[in-house]
């Protein structure tokens, strides 16, 4: 399949917000204990700080339906393309559950498993792979009606049986549970909301094999859409999302209350936010290539390979900014949900900028490097795998 330069730049700039998130998960002071998005604690720095990488996970899923479906089209080999997409996402699965866990946790025993974007999108490859003889058209309506009608499924009590309580949540809710003294399951991403995005995002995949003027025209058209329907449901302030905007101390923290969308599951408003201002980002990135936009482009043509390398790296600095603070590896907090940092522990917000900027740089070298050796060695095909 022929890359498109706008979708790898768009993805180059959700990886690079995508790390900002980390390095703040794992290293600022306060992330163990505040929640960046609480008025009653946070400040206007440390909101908009978590709030811009809600940006991430909507665009990874929708762009990856996107991808699908071009792929589909490129092959034009139904059986192929059911066998890519059942092999990819089953695969991205076991990674998740395996290699990118460890990376979160640094833990032999696996105690904590929690299924995130990856997994997500995963079974979603999974899913659509049994759906490639519908109608893309028909796919996105289904994709629609998922991300509107999604929502009315919080109305609905988690059930009282355990192993229903993790089937309703691993399709519907975010949830954790303790399965065992030593073992716990998060269920981050609920399946069928992130699906619907991605379904979505499968039928969008139409708009690129648009002429270039209506191409953009149509993304355009999409943003002003999405976040014009985000604005005026989020002003009912009746139906979009659990929580429901309210005036604050400052003028300022009442439009923070206003963009203030909820992400676990995603809600409606938060879907139409994050999808429009992608939009926006992916019509500003279709025109001519520069060198700013190739660089972007880089990050952007190898996902996986950036995702795996920056949890590793940002995880493994916040060991050394640990020792460099005083604590020994008997001071390393190890068990359920526990990164390893012990309270008392992290670098200020500033700090945290330099130091994603700082792993942001270190890695382009060696994804410049792995994109242009990919595509030297398109033969060697395990390598679309990362």
């Amino acid at each position: 399949m022929k890359r498109i330069h706008t979708i790898d730049v768009t993805r180059g700039i959700v990886m690079i917000i995508m790390a900002l998130d980390h390095v703040r998960d794992l290293m600022h002071t306060t992330a163990l204990t505040q929640d960046p998005t609480d008025f009653r604690t946070t400040t206007a720095a440390l909101f908009m700080t978590r709030w811009v990488t809600h940006l991430c996970a909507p665009s990874f899923v929708f762009l990856s339906g996107t991808s699908a479906y071009l792929t589909f089209k490129s092959q034009n080999n139904l059986a192929k393309t059911k066998n890519f997409l059942l092999t990819r996402g089953l695969w991205l699965m076991l990674l998740e559950v395996t290699v990118i866990n460890f990376a979160f946790w640094f833990d032999f025993q696996f105690r904590t498993i929690i299924l995130q974007v990856i997994f997500a999108i995963g079974l979603g490859f999974v899913t659509l792979s049994f759906l490639l003889k519908i109608p893309a058209r028909i796919i996105g309506i289904i994709g629609v009606g998922i991300i509107f009608l999604d929502g009315l499924t919080l109305l609905v009590p988690i059930p009282k049986n355990p192993g229903l309580a993790v089937g309703w949540s691993f399709l519907f809710r975010t949830n954790v549970f303790t399965l065992t003294p030593n073992f716990t399951l998060g269920t981050l991403y609920p399946f069928i909301p992130w699906l619907g995005i991605m379904l979505a995002g499968f039928s969008f995949g139409l708009v690129f094999e648009q002429s270039a003027p209506n191409r953009k025209k149509i993304l355009w058209r999409s943003a002003l859409l999405s976040l014009g329907l985000f604005a005026v449901i989020r002003f009912i302030n009746f139906y979009g999302d659990p929580f429901p905007w309210s005036p604050q101390k400052s003028g300022l923290f009442t439009f923070l209350s206003f963009i203030n969308v909820f992400k676990y599951p995603p809600s409606l408003l938060y879907t139409l936010l994050m999808l429009g201002i992608m939009f926006t980002l992916l019509a500003l990135a279709d025109t001519q290539p520069t060198w700013l936009l190739n660089i972007l482009a880089t990050y952007g043509k190898v996902p996986m390979f950036y995702y795996l390398l920056h949890w590793y790296l940002i995880h493994s600095l916040m060991f050394g900014m640990l020792f460099l603070q005083g604590f020994t590896w008997k001071n390393i907090p190890i068990g359920t949900f526990s990164f390893g940092r012990p309270p008392n522990s992290g670098v200020e917000l500033g700090t945290i900028y330099w130091v994603w900027l700082g792993i942001v740089v270190a890695l382009y070298p060696l994804c410049r490097w792995y994109a242009h050796y990919k595509s030297a060695h398109k033969e060697i095909k395990w390598l679309s795998y990362l």
